[in-house]
């Protein structure tokens, strides 16, 4: 296996596209060529072209779906596509193999079944927010209030249809590795007030912090934000703003007394909430699953006591309602289904898109090197770090920088270390070679692990030159 530096095609082209608008109304026509442009946002109106047909995007507007609507989702999708549905690193739900002629069935499926998809500006908020009783604030209803207030705006502001919000109210599961335009996070201070830090562009490790806010506070502030990204210019997002004269609107940020927070948790696992309550977090197998395993896997949850069912991050599914004396039936029948059922799972941490065969874009099978990569990559996968495996340069299924990236190119594959697909390699590969590429980083892993040290930290000790090596030699 021979390796040498690998300039990434330009991704500009793809940057700042328009993302088309989500559902206008709850009986969509769809227009699949609208939506057919490199970069555009697939949704139940306007469809993309994919390898293996039309791809519909969806995120429900309420907070999470009964256990009968989830069951007519999927046997909508089985009816009218291929029956593959997918869960997004942000929760959304990925319905495949539509064709033309099949998306006014589906629209109508969906729309009987009181499924309403969401519209307007993307807002998130942690999926167990409102249920959650170590939650610092309360994220939903100040994200209801921030809807309430952006559509009452007149004239109301045009901005780019990938800009997103989020609204974190802390708990147990939290969106801070999700990257945003504008975020709110609650912040806990030990004089008990409720306030809110403002951030732009970026993960919650990554965004730049404007200032600490109350409710009202923080309210106003998103909306002035709203109205200086629709100023710049369509396709503007929260990097496109200035620091400087921000900061220069916003009071300094406080030395505030934080008080203690519970460490978040794995979407994945048991998720206590309570001391009778629990959530109960499941992934498909890297993210996908089939309509037929899904209905099967409903009827013994619904069976059990599922009684809602939401999606959350990290290509999670959380399970409310359950028993505590069922939870144990439950997470076994789920791994019969194919679902990962543990927050250490080796596969929790290896991140492929759709790949060849359901992407047109795709250059390699990203699931059967997922598979690969947890056969031969142990080592690798000790939680401390995820591998993202992308088809190309676009990174669809995980945007944000990753420890290591496997992309997908028309000859093989450009190994990318600590940044995005679309980021300059350390080394390429052949197209045969991927399988004993990964095997060879693990062994890397494995032999220069200093005691006490996380796969991570091995990796960035060594540095790209020393991977790069391993790579050639390998």
């Amino acid at each position: 296996m021979k390796g040498s530096l690998m300039v990434p095609a330009d991704t500009e082209t793809m940057k700042g596209q328009a993302c088309l608008s989500q559902e206008a109304d709850r009986h969509p026509v769809a227009s699949p060529l609208h939506s057919m442009v490199r970069g555009a946002c697939p949704s139940l109106s306007t469809p993309m072209q994919t390898g293996d047909g039309l791809l519909v995007r969806l995120r429900p507007s309420a907070p999470g779906l009964t256990v009968e609507q989830f069951r007519a989702l999927a046997e909508a999708t089985q009816k009218h596509g291929n029956g593959l549905i997918e869960i997004t690193a942000r929760g959304n739900l990925q319905l495949r193999g539509m064709m033309p002629e099949s998306m006014a069935g589906l629209a109508a499926d969906i729309d009987r079944a009181g499924i309403v998809p969401e519209s307007g500006v993307a807002i998130e908020v942690p999926p167990l927010s409102g249920l959650d009783p170590s939650e610092i604030a309360d994220a939903r209803g100040l994200a209801e209030r921030l809807r309430s207030a952006i559509d009452a705006l007149h004239p109301k502001p045009l901005l780019a249809a990938k800009l997103s919000i989020i609204v974190d109210g802390g708990g147990r599961l939290v969106l801070d590795e999700l990257s945003a335009d504008i975020r709110l996070k609650a912040l806990k201070v030990v004089d008990g007030r409720q306030l809110w830090t403002l951030a732009i562009a970026g993960t919650q490790a990554t965004a730049t912090p404007l200032a600490i806010l109350s409710n009202e506070d923080a309210i106003t502030s998103v909306i002035s934000l709203l109205n200086a990204l629709a100023a710049i210019g369509l396709r503007a997002r929260g990097r496109d703003l200035d620091i400087a004269s921000l900061r220069a609107q916003f009071p300094a940020l406080p030395d505030l007394m934080r008080g203690e927070t519970i460490p978040p948790t794995s979407p994945v696992g048991i998720i206590p909430l309570d001391k009778v309550q629990s959530a109960i977090g499941l992934r498909p197998a890297f993210g996908q699953i089939h309509a037929q395993d899904l209905i099967h896997f409903l009827g013994l949850a619904e069976t059990a006591g599922v009684r809602e069912i939401r999606t959350g991050p990290e290509h999670s599914l959380l399970l409310l309602g359950l028993p505590l004396d069922r939870i144990e039936d439950v997470l076994a029948a789920a791994a019969d289904c194919n679902f990962q059922t543990r927050a250490g799972d080796l596969a929790n941490y290896a991140i492929p898109c759709a790949g060849a065969g359901a992407c047109a874009s795709a250059h390699y099978a990203t699931r059967q090197a997922a598979a690969d990569l947890v056969e031969v990559g142990a080592d690798l996968l000790d939680g401390s770090l995820k591998v993202h495996l992308s088809g190309c340069t676009k990174g669809c299924a995980h945007p944000s920088p990753a420890m290591l990236t496997i992309v997908g190119t028309a000859t093989g594959y450009a190994i990318v270390v600590n940044g995005s697909s679309s980021a300059e390699p350390v080394a390429y590969i052949g197209k045969e070679d991927l399988k004993s590429a990964l095997a060879t980083l693990g062994e890397l892993v494995r032999n220069n692990k200093a005691a006490g040290e996380s796969a991570q930290q091995c990796l960035k000790r060594l540095g790209r030159d020393a991977i790069a090596t391993a790579l050639r030699q390998g």
